[in-house]
C-alpha cells in the first residue's frame, strides 16, 4: 500500500481515539464504527501494531486499544542509572523526566522504548513517579563489557553502568572469552524479574590492557561506523582526483585572490579558506570559500546516504571517525595549497562597524596560496617572528587586514550580546602505543579568532540570506533558556554578590554576557561559567528560523564545513539548486517534507558524536591519573551532588571527594546553594572554594577518579 494512504489511516486512526466519547474497543468494534471491509481487517491490525511499537496507542489485557494519556501512561526512552533506578524521558524536552524507583523498573533495561504509569504526580521541587508497564522496544541487543570468568559461567558488566544488571554468560557462549577480554554480547534473553539478561559473546575486542583497546571498547558501545560499505568505495572509484576543465565552466574564477587557509598543524581535512581585500571606500570585501563536496557527493548516492547516516566526524583524541571517506575529506574536497579546487564561496562587504552592507553566494573555482596553521598565524601577529614574517612578507598585510577585521567583528557582536565562554579546554597527547604522556591545556589566540570571526559573520549571512527568499532550510537554533534554570542560577550568583536582571522574566543574552564579563578573572569564574552553560538549552538544527540566542544572532545555521557535518552539506545543496534554478515547485516540495527529519537526525548524531568523545577524553583522563595515587594537588569544586563534591585540577581533570571520606563532622547536603555543611561545625564546601586533594583511586573500568582531603 501507499506509504501516504497509510499514514494518513494511522492519522485518522490516532484523531478518532483521541474523541472525547472514545472508549477502548477491540479490533472488531474498531472495524465496524469506521467501516473497514473484513479484507482489510490484516491491514488494521497491522497499522495497530505499528501505533503500539510508536507508542502512539496501548493495547489492554482485554485486548481493547486506546491512547495512553487516557489511562495516566505516557511512552518515552527509559533512562537507567547505575543504582537501578532511572528515568522515563519523553519526546518532548521541554517536560520534565520522570523518576523511576528500582521496584518500578520491571526489566527495562538502559534505552529501552517503554510505556510508563504515573504513580505519583510532581508536586513542588519533587518530580513525578512512575513504574514501566510494557517494553514496546528494547534500545540495545549488543552491550560492550568486561568478561569474567567463574567455574561453570562467565558474566560480563557493562562498560556503560547505566545498565546496571550484569550480563549471565552460560557455557560454552563465551567464544573462548577469558577473565579481562573486553567483548562484544549479544543478549538472547531479557531481564525477568530479579533474573539477569543472558546473552552470548559475539565478539573479543582484545584484553582490557592491550593498546587501543580502550578507544575500541567505545566506538562499539557507540555503535560508531569504522568502515565505510563497499557501495560507497565502489562510488569513489568513479571520483577524480583533479580538478577539470569541465568542472570550472560557468564557475566565477577566483584563483587570483590572495587566499589561505587556517589549521591546526595536524589537521588534513582543510573545507575553509578565507580571502581579503580592501575596497576604495575603506570597507573590507571578506571572502569565506568552503568546499563545494556537494559537486562530488551527489544526493542519495551512497556516499551521501553513508554521510547522513554518521552525521558528523568524530574526533576521539588517536584517530577520526570521518562523515566522509578520506579520498574526498583529504583529497579532492581538501583546499590544499597550490591546487585548483571548486568552491562556494560568500563574498562579503563589510564596513568599518562590522555591518555586512552586501554580500554575493557563486559557485567558484579558488586556489589557496598557503596552508597556515593557528601557531605560525599567532606568532607572525602576536608574537611579531621575524623568520615567518619574512617568509610570509607577501601576505603580512593580509594577516593585519584580518586581524583588524576580527577586532571589528568581534565588538559588533559584543555590542549586540553575543556570549562567550572562556572554558579552559584540554589536549591530551599519547605516545604510539595510545597511553598518556601529557595533558595539556589549549590556549585560544588571534588565529582561532580571526577563523571564528569569518566563520560566523558568513553563518549568519547565509542564513538571512536564505530566510527572506523564504525557501526550505536548515538553520542552527538555540532556544531562550528556561526560565527555572536561570532562577536557580541567579539564586547561586548571589551569594558570590553577582546578579542577572530578567531572571524573573524575559531574559537578553547581554545579561549572561555582563555575568561572564563580571566574573572574568575572580576564583570562581570556571564554576559560574559552567552552571551558567548548564542553564542554557543545547543549540540544534531546526527547519524553522527561531534565532540563536548565545549568539544573540537572529539568523543563524551551518554552512561552513561541510566535509564533516551533514547539516552544511544539505545547505551547499539547496545554495546549488536555486544557483542552478532548480528550486521546482515540486522540489520545494520534496524539501519542505524530508529537512525536518534532515535536522532531527543531525541534532541526534551530534549528540551521540559529543558523548562518545567526552567518554574517550575521560577514559584518558583516569588512566592518566593511575600512576598518580598518593600524590597531592590544589583544585577547586566544581560540582555537588548528593554522593559528594567533584574537585577540578588546573589540567581539567575532576574526580569525586565521597561524602562518606569527610569524618571530622557529618554533611548534609544544600541543592539549592550548591554546597555541604557540617552538622555541628558549621563548616561548609562550597562550589568555587579552593581545596587541597589527594588521588586515592582511579578506575579504568568505571572510569571515575576518587580524590579525598588532604
Amino acid at each position: 500500500m501507499d506509504l501516504d494512504i497509510r499514514e494518513k489511516r494511522k492519522e485518522k486512526l490516532i484523531d478518532f481515539m483521541h474523541h472525547k466519547d472514545y472508549r477502548p474497543m477491540k479490533v472488531k468494534e474498531l472495524m465496524m464504527i469506521l467501516e473497514v471491509p473484513m479484507q482489510e481487517r490484516e491491514e488494521l491490525e497491522e497499522i495497530l501494531q505499528e501505533l503500539r511499537l510508536e507508542g502512539k496507542v496501548i493495547r489492554t489485557k482485554k485486548g481493547k486499544y486506546i491512547i495512553p494519556e487516557k489511562l495516566n501512561m505516557i511512552v518515552g526512552i527509559f533512562q537507567g542509572h547505575p543504582r537501578g533506578y532511572g528515568f522515563l524521558i519523553q519526546e518532548d524536552p521541554t517536560v520534565e523526566d520522570i523518576f523511576i524507583p528500582a521496584e518500578g523498573v520491571n526489566g527495562a533495561l538502559h534505552k529501552d522504548r517503554v510505556i510508563c504509569r504515573i504513580t505519583r504526580s510532581s508536586h513542588g521541587d519533587k518530580r513525578a513517579e512512575g513504574e514501566i508497564l510494557e517494553v514496546l522496544e528494547r534500545g540495545k541487543k549488543e552491550i560492550v563489557g568486561l568478561y569474567e570468568e567463574s567455574k561453570s559461567f562467565g558474566f560480563v558488566t557493562p562498560d556503560d553502568q547505566r545498565f546496571s544488571q550484569d550480563i549471565y554468560i552460560a557455557k560454552g557462549k563465551s567464544k573462548g572469552a577469558v577473565t579481562g577480554h573486553k567483548v562484544v554480547v549479544s543478549i538472547t534473553d531479557w531481564p525477568k524479574g530479579r533474573r539477569n539478561p543472558q546473552g552470548e559473546v559475539i565478539e573479543i575486542l582484545g584484553h582490557i590492557n592491550d593498546p587501543g583497546v580502550d578507544i575500541l571498547s567505545i566506538i562499539r558501545e557507540f555503535e560508531l561506523p569504522t568502515e565505510f560499505p563497499d557501495s560507497v568505495k565502489r562510488q569513489l572509484e568513479t571520483i577524480p582526483t583533479e580538478v577539470s576543465e569541465l568542472d570550472i565552466q560557468d564557475r566565477v574564477d577566483l584563483r587570483s585572490l590572495p587566499m589561505i587557509t587556517i589549521d591546526g598543524a595536524d589537521a588534513k581535512d582543510l573545507d575553509d579558506a578565507i580571502s581579503l581585500e580592501k575596497t576604495s571606500e575603506g570597507n573590507y570585501r571578506l571572502g569565506v570559500h568552503i568546499a563545494d563536496v556537494n559537486h562530488y557527493v551527489l544526493e542519495n548516492s551512497p556516499i551521501d546516504q553513508e554521510a547522513y547516516k554518521r552525521g558528523t566526524s568524530i574526533y576521539l583524541i588517536d584517530r577520526v571517525i570521518p562523515m566522509l571517506p578520506h579520498q574526498l575529506s583529504n583529497g579532492i574536497c581538501s583546499l590544499n595549497a597550490g591546487e585548483d579546487r571548486l568552491a562556494l564561496s560568500c563574498m562579503m562587504e563589510i564596513d568599518a562597524e562590522g555591518n555586512v552592507l552586501d554580500h554575493q553566494i557563486v559557485e567558484s573555482v579558488i586556489q589557496v596560496d598557503e596552508r597556515m596553521t593557528y601557531t605560525d598565524v599567532q606568532k607572525i601577529l602576536e608574537e611579531k617572528d621575524l623568520n615567518l614574517r619574512e617568509r610570509y612578507k607577501k601576505l603580512i598585510p593580509l594577516f593585519e587586514d584580518l586581524e583588524t577585521l576580527t577586532h571589528i567583528l568581534h565588538k559588533r557582536r559584543n555590542n549586540r550580546g553575543s556570549i562567550d565562554f572562556n572554558f579552559e579546554e584540554s589536549k591530551i597527547i599519547l605516545d604510539s602505543q595510545g597511553k598518556v604522556i601529557r595533558i595539556e591545556l589549549e590556549e585560544r589566540n588571534i588565529a582561532t579568532n580571526i577563523i571564528e570571526e569569518c566563520m560566523l559573520v558568513c553563518n549568519e549571512t547565509i542564513a538571512e540570506h536564505y530566510f527572506w527568499q523564504e525557501l526550505p532550510f536548515v538553520y542552527r537554533i538555540h532556544e531562550e533558556p528556561d526560565p527555572e534554570k536561570i532562577q536557580k542560577l541567579s539564586t547561586y550568583i548571589y551569594s558570590f554578590g553577582y546578579r542577572i536582571k530578567g531572571a524573573n522574566n524575559t531574559l537578553h543574552p547581554k545579561e549572561i554576557q555582563k555575568l561572564l564579563q563580571d566574573i572574568e578573572g575572580s576564583l570562581e569564574e570556571q564554576v559560574i561559567s559552567r552552571l551558567t552553560l548548564r542553564s542554557l538549552k543545547q543549540a540544534k538544527y531546526h527547519t524553522q528560523n527561531e534565532g540563536h540566542f548565545g549568539l544573540a544572532a537572529k539568523y543563524y545555521c551551518h554552512f561552513t564545513a561541510p566535509i564533516r557535518r551533514y547539516p552544511d552539506l544539505q545547505i551547499h545543496r539547496i545554495i546549488k539548486n536555486q544557483l542552478q534554478g532548480k528550486l521546482s515547485t515540486k522540489r520545494v516540495s520534496y524539501l519542505q517534507k524530508n529537512l525536518p527529519e534532515v535536522a532531527k537526525h543531525s541534532s541526534i548524531t551530534e549528540r551521540i558524536a559529543e558523548d562518545a568523545e567526552r567518554e574517550v577524553e575521560k577514559l584518558k583522563k583516569v588512566e592518566y591519573m593511575q600512576d598518580k595515587i598518593g600524590e597531592i594537588y590544589e583544585g577547586m569544586i566544581s560540582g555537588i551532588s548528593p554522593w559528594g563534591f567533584y574537585v577540578e585540577l588546573p589540567n581539567t581533570i575532576e574526580g569525586l571527594v565521597h561524602v562518606t571520606s569527610l569524618d571530622d563532622d557529618y554533611y548534609i547536603y544544600d541543592e539549592q546553594h550548591h554546597l555541604f555543611i557540617g552538622e555541628h561545625t558549621k563548616k561548609m564546601y562550597r562550589l568555587g572554594d579552593r581545596v587541597k586533594i589527594e588521588v586515592v583511586r582511579a578506575d579504568i573500568i568505571q572510569r571515575t577518579i576518587d580524590f579525598q582531603l588532604a
